[in-house]
């Protein structure tokens, strides 16, 4: 199977900007099976106020990804800050193919800044799509055991998509530095372990560019940039296909044999598959304490956003 993954460099909180460039890295992915877009490839993700007004209803969002699964002729997956009818918004992964929504998985647990934005969800991410079962993952949910053992032997492919945001270079920068080159290692690393765990070919999308936003609770700014491991891996693990953050947005296309292979990587018994670092523990768990709070008074129960409809965008956006 033919398939492909985006890399996009987002306009933070800009959901019409980004639908469009979407759309135009989109377009170039023609002959494909299967595109996989970003983690929140409506708005990007930083701790940025705006996020808060970004949502989108279910069905705008269905209805972009079914647009372009029509125009592709293929089955497309993204997530989105998604506003469901209980006034909640989720981080919803939507897998479309031409002729509707095939399955919808919700991100389990927000990642750190994210918790000021959407709750987690619970299903267990398997979507049937023409007699496959297809496994959904969403980011940091590649970092977790539970991923593995929830998809491990069950699913013929993985799909997802991630927004992960490197080490800032503070002071002291020697420190920082190596602490970044060890984040960026395991941003690219984490995507052939899940496929080696799970038995089953991997179809990673992510973001690249530079973010800059407040730091919640902290006088300082964040400075940094998304870590671009867009990526297709096969069932091995074995990259077939990647693109890095330094090569700017664009896309990865692979052939890829779709169907189960044995595991060749155990899981383990710890709730994380990788080793976080105390930093990242620290900022995990303040920026969740923080977030929930943040989101309680700030986002639950806002207006969604709303887009225009393919043919509108045509009229006025040089990217459809």
């Amino acid at each position: 199977m033919r398939v492909a993954a985006v890399q996009l460099e987002p306009v933070v909180a800009d959901v019409q900007a980004n639908l469009e460039r979407c759309a135009a890295l989109a377009s170039s992915c023609a002959g494909a099976e299967l595109v996989v877009l970003p983690e929140f490839f409506t708005t990007g993700m930083a701790f940025d106020p705006r996020l808060a007004d970004a949502a989108l209803p279910a069905v705008e969002g269905e209805r972009f990804l079914l647009d372009l699964a029509r125009s592709l002729d293929a089955v497309v997956g993204g997530s989105f800050i998604c506003r469901d009818d209980d006034g909640e918004n989720r981080n919803a992964f939507l897998l479309v193919g031409p002729d509707g929504v095939l399955g919808r998985h919700d991100k389990d647990l927000p990642t750190m800044w994210e918790n000021a934005f959407y709750v987690g969800g619970s299903d267990d991410g398997v979507i049937s799509w023409d007699g496959r079962s297809v496994g959904a993952a969403v980011c940091w949910e590649y970092m977790r055991s539970g991923t593995a053992a929830r998809l491990r032997g069950r699913v013929d492919l993985m799909v997802g998509g991630s927004a992960w945001w490197s080490v800032p270079s503070w002071p002291p920068r020697a420190v920082t530095r190596r602490m970044e080159s060890v984040n960026a290692r395991l941003a690219a690393s984490v995507i052939p372990a899940m496929a080696r765990a799970v038995g089953a070919p991997v179809v990673h999308a992510a973001h690249c560019g530079s973010l800059s936003c407040p730091l919640p609770w902290a006088p300082v700014r964040y400075r940094g940039h998304y870590e671009g491991a867009t990526m297709v891996c096969d069932g091995f693990g074995r990259v077939l296909a990647g693109r890095r953050e330094a090569d700017g947005p664009g896309v990865v296309v692979a052939d890829v044999e779709v169907g189960r292979v044995a595991p060749s990587e155990a899981v383990p018994s710890s709730f994380w598959m990788h080793p976080r670092g105390p930093v990242a523990a620290f900022f995990w768990a303040y920026q969740r304490a923080h977030g929930r709070r943040w989101y309680a008074r700030h986002a639950r129960s806002r207006p969604p956003s709303s887009v225009r409809t393919t043919s509108e965008r045509s009229k006025t956006s040089p990217y459809v």
